[in-house]
């Protein structure tokens, strides 16, 4: 099977490792004829009328109104930047400044990657002003790639969380998944998705599986199978994708977490994937939930 490259991957660009040793070199690039430029504000970036990205050179985006300014990479040759813009009003090149999530259905999937790998660095920079060691200031430093306490010195890193994703499927060459919805807003109606939940500290992907699905479903799971991983920069978390095989069929769900769980037939999740199940919704393509439903329906992967 081909490598699944998912909407937020599939990130063209080369981060530069070598170019952000010196604040010279970063600076030198920023301010290039070439360079290019993506806007945002207050996380949401900036875009033309017709849902394309806007691109702006350093000269359009050397004004007062900027804010952090952060290296990408390269592509091509061509240095790629992004910005916080804080002005509410959009500079010129830039008609109005969209939702991040909702744009991604308008973009290629390199364009996502860019996206994710910007808007979750932005993100860090604004929840990490501070030292967490001594509670000092921090700045910036390599091109946006570390920040760097003002008083104790110490190199603070962006953080990934990493969420493990996983359909289960009820015996090897099952004709039945396990799906579930979240307490909350989706409560009430009948979208359904994967189960997921974060790993926890000193815990393997394997064992995160089976300890979300135990805890949100009451079902032990057997053997762990790798599927694929999507970067999620919402704020900033890694979905890594798994297929299980459940070591029995009954479910005793946590109420307090979980609205529902249950087990759907093939032929349901196939035509839910087809937007015809009337009783049945899933996620879309966007999500590594639809194509973990969709491989298994489709029999890309014998389990």
């Amino acid at each position: 099977m081909n490598e699944l490259v998912h909407t937020y991957g599939g990130n063209p660009l080369d981060r530069g490792e070598p170019l952000r040793r010196e604040e010279a070199t970063i600076e030198r690039l920023r301010t290039a004829a070439s360079a290019r430029c993506l806007v945002f504000h207050k996380l949401r970036v900036g875009v033309h009328a017709d849902h394309n990205l806007s691109w702006l050179s350093p000269i359009e985006t050397a004004a007062e109104q900027t804010g952090l300014t952060l290296f990408l990479g390269e592509h091509d040759g061509v240095p790629h930047f992004a910005l916080e813009w804080l002005d509410e009003v959009a500079p010129p090149g830039i008609d109005e400044f969209a939702d991040c999530r909702l744009l991604a259905a308008h973009l290629t999937t390199p364009e996502t990657g860019i996206l994710a790998q910007a808007r979750a660095q932005l993100d860090w920079h604004r929840r990490n002003p501070f030292c967490a060691q001594c509670g000092a200031e921090s700045h910036p430093e390599r091109g946006g790639q570390i920040r760097r306490c003002d008083a104790c010195e110490k190199h603070i890193f962006p953080r990934t969380d990493p969420v493990a994703i996983m359909l289960i499927v009820d015996e090897a060459g099952g004709e039945h998944c396990l799906l579930g919805k979240s307490q909350g807003r989706m409560a009430r109606g009948n979208f359904y998705s994967c189960l997921a939940g974060f790993i926890d500290q000193g815990e393997s992907l394997e064992a995160a599986v089976r300890r979300e699905v135990w805890e949100e479903a009451g079902i032990r799971v057997g053997p762990v199978f790798y599927h694929s991983s999507q970067p999620w920069p919402f704020p900033s978390q890694l979905m890594i994708g798994c297929h299980g095989i459940a070591t029995h069929k009954d479910i005793n769900f946590d109420s307090a977490e979980m609205a529902d769980v249950r087990w759907f037939h093939r032929d349901e999740a196939a035509a839910a994937l087809r937007q015809e199940n009337n009783s049945l919704n899933v996620p879309g393509q966007m999500a590594i939930a639809h194509h973990l439903i969709r491989t298994w329906v489709e029999g890309e992967i014998q389990l």
